[in-house]
């Protein structure tokens, strides 16, 4: 099984081995939304993700977290929830990949991250700030969100899953379905998972990539 990014994935797949088969691949699916951030100048300084978890992630993610028993989650209920999910999330890059006429771009420290439960899935909100920003003007800018190894399955939400905040006039937004969506994935054994090498990039299949272009 691959490492075991999220706090409570660990939790969940044991508890899910009961009910899933061996063979299920992805163990969770998140829906994500982004906000491509600009700059008074035009550059983009950072983006930020609300990525809505699937329930079953939520509700082991979220156990015993209800301190005062009232049916209701705040923020300061699910404080360590976040700063550990954004630690790890951190560690992996946030599984976002942003490259400018194909250079990747760094990124700094997270900021701004919270988290909430809506209707039962847990809803991490959270900014990462460019390192150095930048002018995308004449040169694509491409965002893509996925986990390498699968175990995570990223997807955009519906309606507008990305959008452009301040963004210079005449600044398009496009989006490339992801390759692997007619992929069997649910055939494949967690033993095929397992031998993928480390730089296998097997998730990158089914990432849909949104392309921004600015005069």
């Amino acid at each position: 099984m691959p490492t075991l990014r999220l706090l409570a994935l660990c939790v969940l797949a044991l508890a899910g081995a009961a009910s899933r088969p061996a063979a299920a691949h992805p163990h969770v699916q998140v829906e994500t939304e982004t906000l491509l951030l600009h700059d008074a100048g035009g550059q983009v300084t950072a983006f930020q993700h609300v990525w809505t978890f699937d329930e079953m992630y939520s509700s082991f993610a979220t156990q015993g977290l209800d301190k005062n028993r009232d049916g209701q989650f705040t923020r300061e209920e699910l404080a360590e929830l976040t700063q550990v999910n954004v630690e790890h999330l951190g560690q992996q890059k946030f599984f976002t990949v942003l490259r400018h006429e194909r250079r990747f771009v760094s990124f700094g420290a997270v900021r701004d991250a919270w988290s909430e439960v809506v209707s039962g899935k847990l809803r991490l909100h959270f900014t990462v700030p460019l390192v150095t920003p930048f002018r995308a003007a004449g040169r694509p800018l491409t965002v893509e969100v996925y986990d390498p190894d699968y175990f995570v399955a990223f997807v955009p939400a519906d309606g507008e899953p990305m959008r452009l905040m301040a963004a210079p006039a005449g600044c398009r937004l496009d989006y490339t379905p992801p390759k692997g969506s007619n992929l069997a994935v649910g055939t494949l054994s967690e033993s095929f998972f397992q031998a993928l090498g480390a730089n296998a990039n097997f998730g990158q299949q089914f990432a849909g990539r949104f392309t921004v272009n600015c005069p």
